[in-house]
């Protein structure tokens, strides 16, 4: 089987398992999930979306949190650790995009990169998610699975990305990589994946050998 096989089967056993490939952090609008993801960096989905509840109720446009006191971000955006570079990056963000973007996300990877504190995964996801565009999040989940499967066997995540963009179905991509968060979190854990009964053990090159 060729990890383009592999891949194909992947996208095939996780859409069955997981029929609705959705991003668990919570927002209105793109730029809200622009601000959440760069929130979730070293912090769980469940403790961001508590955060931005308070976050957006209290600055509920992007202009108010362009010119919001940036001490005041900081101390709500606080709980997601790594408080102060966040909330400063958050103003950042949303001063750009008015100064530069006319208020709206740009819809290129190169773009979004330009903008405080967004790289390459958080840059992926608003491509997948807003545009609908091919992407590849390459968070802990999909590059811990995506090597346990042997669809690819580097863990830097530009090489992880560049790699999968070449065996997955584009129009696939994006939600393979949200299935891939779900199945992480559900069976094919950091520590004591459960390979026993995974619908995945077929396709898996680790089964059975994961501690």
């Amino acid at each position: 089987m060729t990890k383009k096989d592999r891949a194909l089967k992947a996208v095939e056993l996780l859409k069955q398992r997981y029929p609705d490939a959705i991003c668990s952090l919570t927002y209105q609008h793109p730029y809200q999930l622009l601000l959440a993801t760069r929130l979730s960096a070293q912090c769980t989905d469940a403790r961001v979306n508590i955060v931005t509840k308070d976050l957006f109720e209290q600055y509920p446009t992007m202009e108010s949190i362009a010119q919001a006191d940036v001490n005041d971000i900081i101390a709500i955006v606080k709980p997601c650790g790594l408080g102060n570079t966040k909330g400063k990056d958050l103003v950042g963000i949303c001063q750009k995009l008015i100064s530069d973007y006319h208020g709206e996300l740009p819809d290129s990877i190169e773009e979004l990169t330009k903008l405080p504190g967004v790289g390459r995964k958080t840059a992926n996801l608003i491509m997948g998610d807003v545009f609908h565009k091919p992407a590849v999040v390459t968070d802990t989940h999909l590059i811990r699975i995506s090597n346990r499967l042997g669809l690819v066997s580097v863990k830097e995540p530009k090489k992880v990305e560049m790699e999968l963009r070449k065996i997955l179905p584009p129009e696939e991509s994006s939600d393979f990589c949200h299935r891939t968060v779900l199945f992480g979190r559900d069976v094919c854990k950091a520590r004591g994946p459960k390979c026993e009964g995974c619908d995945l053990a077929e396709i898996c090159k680790s089964a059975g050998k994961t501690g």
